[in-house]
């Protein structure tokens, strides 16, 4: 949502550069996941995984990383995709980066990992599974980045590590808890209960950073060049800019509006939207997008996965 509407703002918008912050912040967050699943992947053979778990429970949302159903215990594991040093520090319950420029404090990871199991325990009671116990595990998704500690450097041993070290971490707990006796998991069942429970991550972008829907321009945006404004000539879509060439350009434009302003599209809208002003062209092309047209209320739709 915020990589549609960064080229839909006017350059002179005062959203630009938190929304530029934001991306840049979240594709960081995103590739540090993708790093770390490949370690915590290797465990499919022999545990359940479900990555981007996203539950609600108490009125509130939370969300997880990845979830590991083993065969006697549940693990959390916490992406962290930090550059430089960072350094834990027990006692004040702190977290401090330094890439050699800055200084910076984070939001401690053991704590929210922590919040995440209290959430997960509570979500499973009130659905009738009980007794499991749940552990947390921050992975650091740079193999390059140090970790330093200040105060009690076992606390952090036995719950942080970079991504290649997490899988044997939760192979050791997990077979240490089944030499307890422990009853082993129904894994797989337990997976499908929280995928059946499992919600969309969504936000309402005008509400989280003071948008308006007025603000987000309409166009078409050329696939080569970037440039908002694409003019429709003979059934295709041309740049004034380079002399990109395009038939489909159109559905980026149609992806956006769904992302960013509404569901659903009617024609006149598509109309406004795509900077088209012949009805028979937009039903043309809401036709062939792959949509589905809503008779009740006159417009056209994205169809359910």
């Amino acid at each position: 949502m915020i990589d549609a509407a960064i080229p839909r703002l006017p350059q002179h918008s005062k959203f630009l550069t938190e929304l530029k912050k934001d991306a840049k912040i979240r594709q960081q967050g995103y590739n540090g996941e993708i790093k770390v699943d490949y370690f915590i992947d290797s465990l499919a053979p022999k545990y359940t995984i479900l990555h981007d778990v996203y539950l609600r429970e108490n009125g509130r949302n939370f969300q997880i990383d990845s979830l590991v159903i083993a065969d006697h215990s549940i693990f959390i594991v916490d992406s962290k995709n930090y550059t430089g040093s960072i350094t834990f520090n027990t006692i004040l319950k702190q977290l401090t980066r330094n890439d050699g420029k800055v200084e910076s404090g984070y939001e401690y990871p053991i704590t929210q990992v922590e919040n995440q199991s209290f959430h997960m325990q509570n979500w499973l009671v009130q659905h009738k599974v009980t007794g499991i116990p749940i552990y947390g595990y921050v992975a650091i998704a740079d193999p390059s980045t140090i970790i330093k500690v200040e105060g009690n450097e076992q606390e952090i041993a036995e719950v942080v590590g970079h991504g290649a070290t997490i899988p044997k971490m939760i192979m050791d707990k997990d077979g240490a808890m089944g030499r307890t006796g422990k009853e082993k998991l129904q894994a797989y069942q337990i997976g499908k209960i929280i995928l059946r429970e499992c919600r969309e991550f969504n936000i309402n972008m005008f509400k989280h950073y003071g948008m308006r829907p007025t603000d987000i321009l309409p166009g078409v945006i050329c696939p080569e060049c970037k440039l908002l404004g694409m003019s429709r000539v003979h059934s295709s879509w041309e740049c004034k800019r380079c002399g990109c060439h395009s038939r489909t350009a159109h559905l980026n434009a149609l992806s956006d509006y769904f992302l960013l302003v509404n569901d659903l599209i009617s024609n006149s809208e598509c109309m406004r939207f795509l900077g088209l002003n012949s009805r028979h062209a937009v039903s043309r092309i809401l036709k062939n997008s792959n949509l589905i047209y809503y008779p009740h209320v006159r417009k056209w739709g994205k169809p359910e996965n």
